[in-house]
């Protein structure tokens, strides 16, 4: 909904600010006084387009702002035309683009009359609302299209290309050959092989230096090659300690914690005796183990960073092969899902076109019904759906006059006609932006038509924010707000006659006075003012 207006230097407008009500809102006034100046802006914030003809004279730039709420969110949205230059478009302080503006606009705002911002005249709107009015089940059909994509991507995916795909079967039997040879099974194998290696590789060395660690363990000098005389023995020295603070009451606790570490030494001494009489040279092995860890870094720089990653692309080059070769039978299945998912596809595509077209009937007599209402007696409608399922082709035809063709809405050359049949179709058709705006709709009626597309105006603003342009005073009595523009005309200090432009909510006396004047002109007695009274009295019993 579009809560606040504002507008500086356009057209005979110099700075004007409306509050916007729900329901159905009338801009009255005089001939060029600037009602469809209010009309323009609007068009502008929701993406029209900008023609700097439009700035007041002696500006450099016209400006208008609107503040929309749309559910709980809340967008103020500014347009700046200057006189030479592209125009400039925001939304909430920020930069946009006027692209941007209309995807707004497009979920706020519908324009009916003489400008181009009519979300109902596109193919695409035509069809929503044709389903929308008919209830239209589009779940089957979409999910039968969905299957027929998911079918053609897996054909795709096996190759239509036979030289293709007997190229892919050589290098992935290739690649596969060359995995099962490899006999990667365990994504860890490389660890445990460099810690053998590294084993194998300096087990003399490593030979030696325990037993020289056992030597200073037990002092047994024949373990590394017959040294005397030059260590002393952990063991030998923890007896040394033991005998000598033995049955002495004051090393009672020191003596325990000898007796255990002589205890832990024999036992370490042992262990480390047999780890190092276990520790034999093998070249032979270690010649084995250097071959398979260099496969093993082949493998990864082929097929994947870790042996974990090379499993995984073995398994699955096993299985695009499996594929590949059973590709025949594969292709068989799938074309037989195919045409069982094509048939489903054309029966849902009948059924939704069966569907809109006894749709479109109904629609289109219940908006002739609502379009002759509306000063228009002899107007045809059609709905047009195409000829093949499922009727995509939604086009909405209109004969505004007996011998005219019948021919789509965006062809309506009448303004007045068109605003005439998009409230008929607004008044059919449930949901629709929350606010419509309606310019010329009453252009060249009167008596019985007016009321009819005044009371069709108020019964459209109990649903949306209608905003209308009128001289009747039939629909201005059913507004729920009535807004009055005027024009004053002035001389600047050049005594250059200077027309401008300001808008007011009128009611009570002054709402009367209005309306007395749309009835009778500029002077309005009392007989007009009666009358203007009496159609406001009885706007209010409308049902």
């Amino acid at each position: 909904m579009l809560h606040e207006l504002h507008i500086e230097s356009m057209g005979v407008i110099e700075a004007l600010d409306l509050v916007l009500q729900p329901g159905l809102t009338a801009f009255t006034g005089e001939t060029g006084a600037g009602k469809t100046m209010l009309v323009e802006a609007i068009n502008l914030l929701v993406g029209g387009r900008a023609d700097p003809s439009i700035v007041r004279s002696g500006a450099t730039e016209a400006r208008v702002e609107g503040r929309f709420v749309v559910g709980d969110e809340e967008y103020i949205v500014a347009r700046v035309i200057p006189t030479d230059g592209r125009s400039r478009a925001y939304v909430n302080g920020r930069l946009a683009t006027a692209t941007t503006l209309a995807e707004l606009g497009a979920r706020t705002v519908d324009l009916h009359g003489q400008h181009a911002h009519q979300s109902l005249l596109s193919v695409a709107a035509q069809r929503d609302a044709l389903d929308r009015f008919c209830s239209t089940d589009l779940a089957p059909l979409r999910a039968a299209r969905a299957r027929l994509t998911e079918i053609d991507a897996s054909l795709a995916a096996l190759g239509g290309d036979q030289r293709a795909r007997a190229r892919e079967v050589d290098l992935l039997r290739f690649q596969v050959g060359e995995l099962a040879s490899a006999a990667i099974l365990d994504a860890d194998e490389d660890v445990r092989l460099a810690a053998e290696e590294d084993a194998l590789a300096d087990a003399s060395a490593h030979r030696q230096a325990g037993y020289l660690a056992l030597a200073a363990l037990t002092d047994n000098t024949d373990d590394i090659g017959g040294r005397e005389g030059d260590t002393q023995a952990a063991a030998d020295s923890l007896a040394i300690a033991l005998h000598a603070l033995t049955d002495r009451a004051p090393f009672e606790d020191f003596t325990a914690r000898l007796l255990a570490l002589a205890a832990e030494v024999t036992e370490v001494g042992r262990d480390l005796r047999v780890f190092v009489e276990q520790l034999d040279e093998d070249p032979q092995r270690l010649d084995e183990i250097r071959v398979r860890r260099q496969l093993l870094r082949d493998m990864r720089r082929k097929y994947g960073d870790s042996l974990a990653d090379v499993i995984s692309f073995h398994a699955e080059t096993e299985a695009r092969l499996a594929e590949l070769e059973g590709y025949d039978q594969r292709v068989a299945a799938l074309e037989e899902q195919r045409t069982t998912a094509t048939s489903a596809e054309r029966h849902a595509a009948q059924r939704v076109a069966d569907v809109r077209r006894r749709g479109a009937k109904r629609l289109a007599a219940a908006v002739r019904e609502a379009v002759r209402s509306l000063a228009m007696p002899h107007a045809e409608i059609e709905v047009s759906v195409g000829a093949e399922p499922p009727g995509d082709d939604v086009t909405f035809l209109i004969a505004a006059n007996p011998g005219l063709p019948l021919l789509p809405l965006s062809r309506v050359a009448s303004g007045g006609e068109l605003a005439r049949t998009m409230l008929a179709l607004r008044l059919v058709l449930t949901e629709a932006p929350e606010t419509l705006v309606f310019d010329e709709v009453d252009a060249g009626i009167g008596g019985t038509a007016a009321t009819a597309v005044a009371e069709s105006l108020a019964r459209l603003g109990r649903r949306h924010q209608v905003m209308v342009v009128t001289h009747l005073a039939q629909v201005a009595a059913l507004a729920d707000t009535q807004i009055m523009v005027t024009k004053t005309v002035t001389s600047n200090a050049a005594r250059e006659a200077m027309t401008t432009a300001s808008a007011r909510m009128v009611d009570g006396v002054a709402r009367i006075d209005e309306m007395a004047r749309m009835l009778s002109g500029q002077q309005a007695g009392d007989s007009a003012r009666r009358h203007a009274a009496d159609l406001l009295a009885d706007g209010q019993r409308l049902p």
